[in-house]
């Protein structure tokens, strides 16, 4: 099927639409402080590691937003979305404004709507003006976190969690939940934070 596969599955995922409890706290880049709601000190998400924790890979200069203006939204989501690039497929501009090298994380944040509002909008993305729409938050952030919830349909199930399309975590509920296991667990908090200029990217003249 080709790319037709990624709109196939879309509509189809629009027919059986899945809306998530959950909640999102990022620090906002410049000219994005007046969206979700403020985070009182106490509240600000901090993430720590102990001995027991893996590491994977390197992690990057240490991170302190102890003193930063956190701000969050809560759900019910139909999907949470952060870019570093705007294409997510050749007929998908899902983040218009993301720029690889600007030091920020372009988020995409998809509230409650009507299936009718979602079709109009997938129909939309091919330009990147989707993200015009009511029903979807977009921002530029330094720092993101999302704590994901079970459906709102079934509080007994959970969601998905995936990097470029693979499966790091899944929820209780989910297909292939007892498969081999996944990198994360479904339910604790991930937290995203970029680094500017950390990496070299050498290309040919």
């Amino acid at each position: 099927m080709g790319s037709a596969r990624f709109d196939f599955y879309a509509l189809v995922r629009i027919m059986n639409l899945r809306r998530y409890r959950g909640s999102v706290h990022f620090v906002p880049a410049p000219g994005y402080e007046a969206y979700g709601d403020p985070v009182k000190q106490s509240e600000t998400p901090i993430v720590e590691q102990n001995g027991e924790s893996r590491v994977c890979s390197y992690q990057g200069p240490r991170a302190e937003f102890q003193g930063s203006d956190w701000r969050s939204i809560d759900g019910p989501f139909v999907g949470v979305c952060v870019y570093n690039v705007p294409w997510a497929a050749e007929n998908a501009m899902a983040a218009p404004e993301a720029k690889f090298s600007d030091g920020y994380m372009d988020a995409v944040i998809l509230k409650d709507c009507p299936k009718a509002d979602l079709l109009a909008l997938l129909l939309k993305m091919s330009d990147g003006s989707y993200v015009k729409s009511p029903h979807v938050t977009y921002l530029k952030v330094k720092s993101f976190r999302l704590s994901p919830g079970q459906l709102v349909e079934d509080p007994k199930r959970g969601g998905i969690v995936d990097v470029d399309g693979e499966v790091v975590a899944r929820g209780e509920g989910t297909y292939g939940m007892n498969q081999d296991q996944y990198l994360m667990a479904y339910g604790p908090s991930v937290q995203l934070t970029v680094h500017q200029g950390l990496a070299t990217v050498y290309r040919p003249k």
